[in-house]
């Protein structure tokens, strides 16, 4: 834990682009890697490497505004070398219940934990957008972490996000997206995209095959046959089968269909692929997984499902930075203050990435170690860290008198102004003989 000549190199980077109050911002950072929990968010100034008081938290996020592109253009730049880019997309919440006076609360989907409970919060919406770098671990690469508006959907502000990001790619990638996702109207938003498309499908989707020859007569058709995922009575013989044994699901059948479409993007053709578990006798466990593959570049099916795979790596992510980054720990009271903290986000995420390579793993006792580092691991090891990199941030200026001056005692002019030049003044008898 010596060189660290990457997480150097990008931290130095990122505080030339962080703009107002980087010098905060960078104690502010290093506080949250370095607390492992706090009750409230102003605790995070009692952390020795936050040199400054406690109101300077709220200011700087109230005052700051970082530059989201310049710092996602930093991202790519970092991205490990791969055959290819893998990127996953979803959204979370960050309830709000309680804070009736903050804008751009919205209705959003959030897990209940009671079994029969609503799965329905209050508060406002966050869209991200990740590069996978590994096929196996928990480890994501966040690119854009965004606010959902009121005047936006989570498919409006995925495909924005999606089309900033493979502009500034040079390859093309391969994306994950969750049943949400899987409908026409993402096709439609992203049909311009150079990015290819994996997504899940929900269970009572229903698709059509490729339209029979023209007859000669009226309109040619558009669609063919229903094939409704609920309903295996409406299901044709596959143009692919196989049947594979992993290591952790057991044996899987595999069956594809090509040429398929949604009603409304009959011009657009995808692959669709169904997974199914089976056990000893052959017969199938559970529901099947049904993926829809579109593109120019899909990979071969027995590839492309353990793909989809790596997409829950998102939802590791956002339990991540809700846990050990306290993301959701400040009731700040504007959104602006909000999208200036989910900001910091990715930003810590990628020095815990840029850390870990040279990271040796110090479990807490009742932890078990790990060959593979985590990234609750590597921030546990954040306080060595940032002994052997040091802080960019510059020491605070007090403001008012020096606290060390003497109470009572006055100051000469001299002590007073140190940097003021003593000005020319005429002698006290010239002065009286000229009045």
């Amino acid at each position: 834990m010596e060189s660290f000549t990457d997480l150097k190199a990008f931290r130095k980077r990122a505080y030339s682009l962080l703009g107002n109050g980087k010098d905060s911002l960078c104690d502010l950072m290093d506080a949250v890697l370095t607390s492992r929990g706090v009750p409230s968010f102003a605790e995070l100034s009692l952390s020795p490497v936050f040199r400054r008081e406690w109101p300077s938290l709220y200011k700087v996020l109230e005052r700051s505004e970082l530059p989201r592109q310049s710092l996602m253009e930093l991202y790519v730049e970092h991205l490990p070398e791969t055959e290819r880019v893998i990127l996953a997309g979803d959204h979370t919440a960050w309830p709000r219940l309680w804070a009736n006076t903050l804008q751009e609360r919205t209705h959003e989907h959030q897990p209940s934990p009671s079994p029969g409970g609503t799965p329905v919060t209050v508060g406002p919406g966050y869209s991200s957008l990740v590069c996978v770098p590994e096929m196996a671990g928990s480890w994501v690469l966040p690119l854009l972490h965004e606010r959902i508006t009121s005047f936006e959907s989570p498919l409006t502000k995925a495909a924005a996000q999606l089309k900033q990001v493979c502009e500034a790619l040079d390859h093309r990638p391969l994306s994950l997206w969750d049943s949400e996702y899987g409908c026409a109207r993402f096709i439609q938003l992203t049909a311009e995209i150079t990015c290819d498309k994996l997504m899940r499908l929900r269970s009572n989707r229903v698709l059509y095959g490729p339209p029979p020859p023209d007859s000669g007569y009226g309109r040619p058709r558009k669609h063919g046959d229903k094939f409704k995922l609920n309903d295996p009575n409406t299901w044709w013989p596959p143009q692919h089968e196989c049947q594979v044994q992993d290591d952790t699901l057991g044996h899987l059948k595999l069956r594809g269909w090509t040429q398929m479409h949604f009603y409304k993007t009959a011009d657009v053709p995808m692959q669709l692929i169904l997974v199914e578990r089976l056990d000893a006798t052959g017969q199938p466990t559970h529901r099947p997984l049904s993926l829809i593959a579109t593109g120019e570049d899909i990979p071969a099916l027995e590839t492309l499902w353990r793909l989809y795979l790596r997409r829950f790596c998102v939802d590791h992510w956002y339990r991540f930075i809700k846990q050990r980054l306290h993301w959701c720990l400040p009731q700040l009271s504007t959104a602006e203050q909000a999208a200036s903290w989910s900001d910091l986000m990715p930003l810590m995420s990628w020095q815990l990435w840029l850390a870990r390579p040279e990271v040796q793993d110090h479990p807490l006792p009742w932890q078990k170690p790990l060959k593979d580092q985590t990234p609750g691991r590597v921030a546990n090891a954040f306080a060595a860290i940032l002994v052997a990199v040091g802080t960019l941030a510059t020491e605070p200026k007090p403001r008012g008198k020096s606290p060390g001056w003497p109470k009572g005692q006055k100051r000469t002019p001299k002590q007073r102004f140190p940097t003021v030049k003593k000005s020319y003044s005429k002698p006290k008898s010239q002065a009286k003989s000229t009045a």
